[in-house]
């Protein structure tokens, strides 16, 4: 089999069965390659080219096949308008293209199109026929909300696409295509809104896309850890989302979006620390509920990354911050316990996250039970056989469950990491090991950028006007200008006043 290099820009031939025996070697003859060779006309040979299971079957019957053999008139193959005729008053399909080159050949026959080609013709036609099954229109399985639309993304790029462009009916919302991987050619799409959108962010991830230079892109992630800006960080300095509405109000906002076919995650950039807080539900309740959801997240933040350290710091290194009580009490429930209480803590993290892993592994109708009725056979049998006490699994429950809280399982995955160098710090120095290990976190989120704007925006550097959206969320009317961090083009984005009270009818 010829390699790429080999069969690189060669032109389509004159001869049919040239081309036809051409195609069949450099596709090894492959069962689900359908050649259909029909004759239109006087004596005009055509050979149609599709892969089985990637098209519309009937759209060919219908649109290609009956058209050229019932409805097309008699014609010469020397007649040099044959080509033209038959794509400008024959064939009643929509998206059709002159191919010359067989390159062009076999990237529309492996993406779904198909090729028809004629003897004594050195061109033919590319035609969009693509029908293969997808996955439905479902409800979001990994940001779920209570209020809000149900739909999310499925593994059909031109879906997601159209799902974003009921919601946003604007012409500058444009799109961008490319194909990476040298060996999958998996098509992925630029999406941004034209003068909302910085164009040096739109220029630099253009150019981060063009340097990739691999064999296959099977999912965002890929194109995640190819043009992100920090390697060397738990943190994600590039979102992902399966909601439509979320993509919309990102694109609203300055971002840019990049979809990719085969996955129904898409990424926006640039990102900032405070929007994996933000749900967007929050933004379909009343501004109170959703600055009280907010705040619960940052103190869920808190718990679940300091947590068990806070634990073993005060019950190794500052009993005297405990209750006389409380401390007697627990005392007395570790007086059997052999291991100290970092041990524990590790003990029983390391359990927690194997059941949870394990949860997310196993069968969806046997996962939930084994997870749950796991954790709680295995923290009863611990406290009962004297390793850990009850309140170190209290700590820990209270921890996991906290983990569960972000909206973005993106942020959720390095407090996991996370946390173990800070239970490491708490048992060596305490508090002040706690307090170390929390302003280096600082002082590495400060440094961290995410396609040239600051992680930590719009709090470091501080930007006032921007804090509407942060910890707290103030009313719609009241958020009348773009995040000014993310870019500066046509920052006004709402111009409703504030809804004053009816008057009296007295």
């Amino acid at each position: 089999m010829k390699s790429k290099d080999q069969r690189s820009n060669k032109p389509l031939e004159l001869n049919l069965q040239t081309n036809i025996s051409y195609i069949r070697e450099i596709l090894g003859n492959s069962s689900d390659i359908v050649i259909r060779e029909i004759r239109i006309g006087n004596n005009v040979d055509v050979g149609i080219i599709f892969t089985d299971g990637l098209v519309d079957s009937a759209a060919i019957s219908k649109f290609i096949m009956e058209t050229l053999m019932m409805d097309f008139p008699q014609v010469e193959s020397q007649d040099l308008d044959l080509l033209p005729l038959l794509k400008n008053k024959v064939l009643t399909v929509g998206g059709i293209k002159y191919v010359a080159e067989f390159d062009a050949v076999f990237d529309a026959i492996l993406s779904g199109d198909a090729i028809v080609l004629f003897d004594g013709y050195s061109q033919g036609f590319n035609i969009c026929v693509r029908g293969w099954e997808t996955r439905s229109v479902t409800e979001a399985t990994t940001e779920t909300i209570i209020r809000g639309p149900k739909e999310s993304f499925n593994e059909n790029l031109r879906t997601n696409t159209a799902m974003v462009r009921r919601r946003i009916k604007d012409p500058r919302l444009w799109m961008e295509s490319r194909q990476i991987g040298t060996l999958t050619k998996t098509n992925v799409e630029i999406m941004f809104i034209n003068g909302i959108a910085d164009d040096k962010v739109v220029d630099e991830l253009r150019k981060r896309l063009d340097r990739i230079n691999i064999d296959g892109i099977l999912e965002s992630g890929y194109i995640e850890q190819m043009i992100q800006d920090e390697t060397l960080t738990p943190f994600p300095t590039i979102y992902n989302t399966e909601r439509p509405d979320v993509v919309a109000a990102d694109l609203m906002e300055g971002r840019i979006a990049i979809f990719v076919d085969g996955t129904p995650f898409v990424l926006l950039l640039p990102v900032v620390f405070i929007q994996f807080f933000q749900a967007a539900e929050d933004y379909y309740q009343r501004s109170d509920i959703g600055t009280l959801l907010r705040i619960l997240r940052f103190i869920c933040f808190f718990i679940a990354l300091a947590g068990p350290s806070l634990y073993i710091a005060i019950t190794t290194f500052h009993q005297e911050m405990i209750p006389t009580d409380m401390l007697i009490n627990l005392m007395a429930q570790r007086e059997g316990v052999p291991f100290p209480a970092f041990v524990e803590a590790f003990l029983m993290e390391v359990t927690f996250e194997i059941l949870r892993e394990a949860g997310i592994r196993m069968p969806r109708a046997i996962g939930q039970a084994v997870s749950i009725v796991g954790t709680l056979v295995v923290g009863t049998a611990a406290v009962d056989a004297g390793m850990v006490s009850a309140a170190m699994v209290i700590v820990v429950s209270i921890t996991a469950i906290s983990n569960f809280v972000f909206p973005s399982t993106n942020m959720a995955i390095p407090i996991r990491i996370l946390r173990f160098p800070l239970m490491a710090l708490a048992a060596s120095f305490g508090l002040l090991g706690i307090f170390v290990g929390v302003i280096a976190l600082l002082l590495h989120l400060c440094s961290l950028r995410s396609f040239g704007v600051p992680y930590m925006s719009p709090m470091s550097p501080l930007s006032l006007g921007d804090l509407k959206d942060t910890l707290i969320r103030v009313p719609t009317w009241a958020m009348s200008k773009r995040p000014h961090f993310i870019g500066q083009k046509n920052n006004i984005r709402a111009r409703t006043p504030k809804p004053k009270p009816p008057k009296s009818r007295e």
